[in-house]
């Protein structure tokens, strides 16, 4: 029943917002925060049975023979799930602040959409096959397309018909043909430990249903399929942090990782030389991606391709093949998450006291904004992989993983895409700490409304906190590829 309410709670939740938003807007946004809070508790109520060994599913009913529509939780999903139902907590603190002092409109449906998408990550996280897990996918396409087109200009719905379009051309042009021929081969797409296709499927074709399946997960951004993620960046910062931290990019590197380890086999794919590409793809767009944001002079855009480029650590860390970097890649989920939507919360913060949207226009912000951006600064040193920051833990992981393997592309990877990190994060900091302001820029204001800088100081000692006490998550995430710490 537990699951059940899983799914039920944000649906209930998002039917109440409705309706308290007919009475104020104060009951709105307090039942947004009691449905996170709900949801929550109930998604972290299972971690003790699923630690214990115990695997809670339901199973609903059978489309055809070997097609179910039914939920299992394991360790994977249910890193991902309480994820996404923590962080919607310090999300809806954030969107409070960050919708009213922005007078936004369409405050209703914001929060409305925003449980949904939440509904879908849900079902995403514990989705039992192939099949539904396909579902869940495209109604969190869908549920965030009202989210990302918010605005409702010319220009935003444009970016929002890119974001849509590339998202369900990849995720029926090819996911979905991978997952039929992934039923049409092994009879089934049960996620099992160990994968479906060992006996069913091997050689040129493993490689060629891979690749559809990397493709066709357009939410994880490899590229060339990442062109959405910066389109998508016309949304108001909460739904940006919803698409790179809560939700939409995660779920992308969820799925990837889910595919690999219970569909392909780790084992399997390590014996198929068919595979080998898919390290070299991610390893490209690290790099590409992270040139790319070296250039870049808006905030929001910079931060953007320092998120393709930070999924495919990910997609990296999945495809080196080896125990310690599978834990890596599940850390780095948790990490890039932590210290990405401290990132974004901190530009809405930046924009909404300062109307202040350019990089070069951050010198000596620091002064005037010091919570924010001390923030700002421990979610960049996260995704440099600075200590003591969770993005150095998960990098360590990564990186031993290489090392096991003997992978010099992923280590020389790691260390160039760092080093190029480094190189658009660093002049950053510098100027916002150490440069004077320029006075053409110079704003008499303060900090941002106080539930925006309480959300950033949240999510920022969340980062910090990933690389003190770390021990439990590595316990859940090792049971995935069957190591024990």
């Amino acid at each position: 029943m537990t699951i059940a309410l899983s799914f039920l709670i944000p649906i209930v939740g998002a039917l109440l917002i409705l309706a308290a938003s007919r009475v104020s807007d104060n009951l709105r946004e307090g039942v947004t925060l009691a449905t996170a809070v709900a949801l929550a508790i109930n998604v972290w109520s299972l971690i003790p049975e699923l630690m214990s060994g115990g695997r809670p599913e339901l199973q609903l009913f059978e489309i055809l023979p070997g097609i179910d529509f039914g939920f299992q939780i394991e360790p994977l999903g249910m890193l991902f799930a309480a994820l996404a139902s923590g962080l919607w907590i310090v999300n809806s603190i954030y969107s409070i602040g960050y919708m009213r002092a922005n007078k936004e409109n369409k405050q209703t449906r914001f929060y409305v959409f925003f449980a949904l998408s939440i509904t879908a990550t849900i079902g995403i996280a514990f989705s039992a096959n192939l099949f539904t897990l396909f579902l869940f996918y495209e109604v969190l396409t869908l549920c965030t397309y009202p989210l990302v087109s918010h605005k409702g200009d010319a220009k935003t719905i444009r970016s929002a018909r890119i974001y849509l379009g590339v998202l369900l051309t990849t995720s029926i042009g090819l996911l979905l043909p991978a997952i039929l021929w992934t039923y049409f081969v092994a009879g089934t797409g049960d996620f099992t430990p160990g994968g479906i296709l060992e006996g069913n499927l091997e050689g040129p074709a493993l490689g060629l249903l891979l690749g559809l399946f990397v493709f066709g997960i357009g939410k994880a951004a490899v590229m060339p399929v990442h062109r959405w993620l910066p389109a998508a960046m016309v949304a108001p910062t909460p739904v940006s942090a919803l698409l790179h931290a809560v939700a939409v990019v995660k779920a992308g590197v969820f799925t990837v990782i889910k595919v690999i380890v219970y569909i392909f086999g780790v084992e399997h794919l390590f014996a198929e030389p068919s595979s080998g590409w898919l390290l070299y793809a991610a390893a490209f767009t690290v790099i590409v991606a992270s040139i790319v944001a070296l250039k870049q002079t808006n905030i929001k855009r910079l931060l953007a391709y320092s998120t393709v480029a930070q999924l495919s650590y990910v997609v990296m860390a999945a495809a080196i093949l080896k125990p310690l970097a599978e834990v890596g890649a599940s850390m780095h989920i948790v990490a890039h998450a932590f210290g990405k939507i401290t990132l974004f919360f901190a530009a809405g913060a930046i924009y909404t006291a300062a109307k202040k949207t350019e990089v070069w226009q951050l010198k000596g912000i620091g002064r005037r904004m010091p919570w924010t951006m001390a923030a700002f600064t421990i979610g960049a040193l996260s995704m440099i992989g600075v200590p003591p920051t969770g993005g150095f833990v998960s990098k360590w992981f990564i990186l031993a993983g290489a090392f096991e393997s003997d992978n010099y592309v992923a280590i020389a990877t790691i260390i160039g895409s760092t080093v190029l990190n480094a190189a658009y994060f660093l002049p950053i900091i510098f100027a916002v700490w150490f440069s004077r302001e320029d006075p053409e820029q110079k704003l008499d204001h303060g900090e941002a409304p106080w539930p925006m800088v309480t959300a950033l100081s949240i999510t920022a000692a969340l980062t910090i906190g990933l690389f003190l006490f770390n021990a439990p998550l590595i316990a859940l995430e090792s049971q995935i590829v069957g190591i024990v710490k």
